[in-house]
């Protein structure tokens, strides 16, 4: 049998090919009677076949334990060979396949999105295939990890490649992920997995705790918080904000004098998310001595003291007005460091200005009201704001909205969606407002609708961040104000690839019921006189390919769905 020297390898057997036996000797010991050359060959194929394995010749060592079980149902048979095909399509987009077919690689997080949803686990053969594609797509990670529960993190212990799911995201798991030697099942279980885990397990232990029992789950983070690494205790506190309560409030306190300024900054935001907290308090009359209401008689557009009104104070005639007169802080105090106010503003930002926005997101929207006179939040808005200060209020309040999820605060901020729309280089007063955020803190029907009634007015050139919030699939009337804006687009003669990145939304969000009623677009239009040549092509293989995904969505989900 032909041998390998001990330190022969595989690209010292590909050198003495490449040049040949006669120039450079191989590292091979040819049998009795047999040829250099093919003894070299020899060698490479049984190289080939140990590297084909994935395994290196090292010393025995015990093999690994039993990985462990997982109680989720199996997912149906139709639905394991869909997964099978999402995972096994690894090309680009479109390439290998006319441009009209779905974009399988699109599809693949929503897949398992739904998978997850009904609780399934994934089937063991493919649980390699699938920790490969969420290394290669971080997007993937959370659904991934959770589909593969805790037998993916016994796996990814056994592989370095996969070494992302030990500290990733998998907190999300639906089922408990276990201690190396099995699952824990009391509290002294729970304590040694929460000391002795991997982060991951860590992170999910805490989760599951706080969602359990948040006081427990917080007795659990407080046991080993000084000993914890500065990055570990930013994520372990982020983790409470799902259970956030008033109780945690002096634990939060306590982070507000950690070393790490993350940390810190990341224990100020949540407790300015308590009302009733006492940062919140000291934060409230903090901005209570920089932001006020002011009445006086007005005329002929002049404030008191004869300056220019601004921010919209005129008047033809005396008539009692309001108005809200903004002082902002001389200064940054220890204080307002200490409870989360970052004293050095951004490049381009004014010290004074960046430091009353982050006063004022952080005090409780309720307190307006009370120092405005009892008035409702849309006149408090609407409101006129003295000396250019309008932009920087607004804005600040736009952040308190959407950090406190006041969706009545988030609904008079927004306006009409009649507005003229806001893009991000615009410059204030104009650009304080930002609808994709305060979107998200209003309920799924009504963002379908703002939104909807936004495209009937603008169009899509400026709807693209205002659809990624919207709840998916898409209810109506938004889908249909998305189709028929494309519809437009369609008949005024344009390219469809303008409208790529909504086309690309659509296809993810729009409900797939509604693929019958789209099939009459897929058809070749008449070309207009003025239209770009070759459009109406272009146009029906873009609709051929959304009303194909779309059918493709609803075979996923009824294969999903339990028998």
């Amino acid at each position: 049998m032909t041998t390998t020297t001990p330190t022969a390898s595989w690209d010292d057997l590909v050198a003495a090919a490449l040049l040949g036996t006669e120039r450079r000797t191989p590292p091979v010991a040819p049998r009795p009677g047999q040829d250099t050359p093919s003894a070299l060959l020899d060698a490479a194929a049984l190289s080939t076949v140990r590297r084909r394995a994935g395994l290196r010749p090292a010393p025995a060592r015990p093999g690994p334990g039993r990985a462990p079980e997982d109680p989720r149902p199996a997912l149906p048979t139709a639905a394991r060979s869909r997964l099978a095909m999402l995972l096994a399509d690894r090309s680009a987009p479109g390439r290998g396949g006319p441009r009209s077919a779905p974009d399988l690689a699109e599809l693949l997080p929503q897949w398992l999105a739904l998978a997850n949803h009904h609780g399934y686990r994934v089937p063991d053969a493919l649980l390699p295939a699938l920790l490969d594609a969420a290394r290669a797509r971080t997007d993937l990670r959370p659904e991934a990890l959770t589909l593969g529960g805790p037998r993916a993190l016994w796996l990814a212990r056994l592989n370095a490649d996969w070494k992302f799911a030990l500290r990733g995201t998998a907190g999300r798991a639906t089922t408990p992920l276990p201690e190396p030697s099995g699952a824990a099942t009391g509290p002294d279980d729970e304590q040694r997995l929460w000391e002795e885990g991997l982060f991951a397990e860590r992170v999910s232990l805490l989760a599951a705790a706080r969602h359990r029992d948040p006081a427990a789950g917080l007795a659990l983070l407080s046991g080993t918080w000084s000993t914890e690494r500065a990055e570990d205790r930013l994520m372990f506190l982020d983790s409470l904000r799902d259970d956030l309560s008033p109780s945690d409030e002096p634990f939060l306190e306590q982070a507000l004098s950690d070393r790490s300024r993350n940390v810190r900054a990341t224990a100020a935001e949540l407790l300015s998310a308590l009302p009733g907290s006492a940062l919140a308090a000291r934060m409230a009359e903090r901005s209570r001595g920089c932001v006020s209401l002011t009445t006086d008689e007005v005329s002929d557009g002049e404030l008191t003291g004869g300056e220019p009104a601004t921010g919209g104070l005129t008047a033809d005639k005396p008539t009692a007005a309001a108005w809200i007169t903004v002082r902002p802080p001389d200064e940054c105090d220890s204080g307002m460091q200490r409870d989360g106010i970052v004293p050095k503003p951004p490049s381009g930002r004014g010290e004074r200005s960046w430091w009353l926005g982050q006063l004022v997101e952080a005090t409780p929207l309720d307190r307006w009201s009370a120092w405005f006179g009892g008035r409702g939040v849309a006149e408090i808005v609407a409101l006129p704001v003295a000396d250019g200060w309008q932009a920087d209020l607004h804005a600040a309040w736009c952040r308190a909205a959407v950090r406190q999820r006041s969706a009545e605060w988030c609904r008079a901020l927004l306006g009409t969606p009649a507005v003229a729309p806001v893009t991000a280089g615009e410059a204030a007063p104009a650009a304080w407002r930002d609808p994709a955020k305060l979107l998200s803190a209003l309920p799924a029907r009504e963002r379908a609708e703002w939104v909807a009634e936004f495209i009937a007015s603008h169009g899509l050139s400026d709807a693209f961040r205002l659809l990624g919030v919207c709840t998916v699939p898409w209810a109506e009337p938004l889908g249909r104000a998305v189709v028929d804006a494309l519809d437009i687009a369609r008949d005024a003669g344009s390219y469809p690839w303008s409208f790529s990145g909504v086309m690309g939304l659509a296809e993810r969000c729009l409900d797939p019921a509604q693929a019958d009623r789209l099939e009459v677009l897929t058809a070749i239009p008449d070309e207009s006189e003025g239209a770009a040549p070759g459009a109406g092509g272009y146009w029906a293989e873009a609709f051929q390919r959304l009303v194909g995904t779309l059918r493709l969505r609803a075979a996923m989900q009824a294969e999903l769905e339990p028998a």
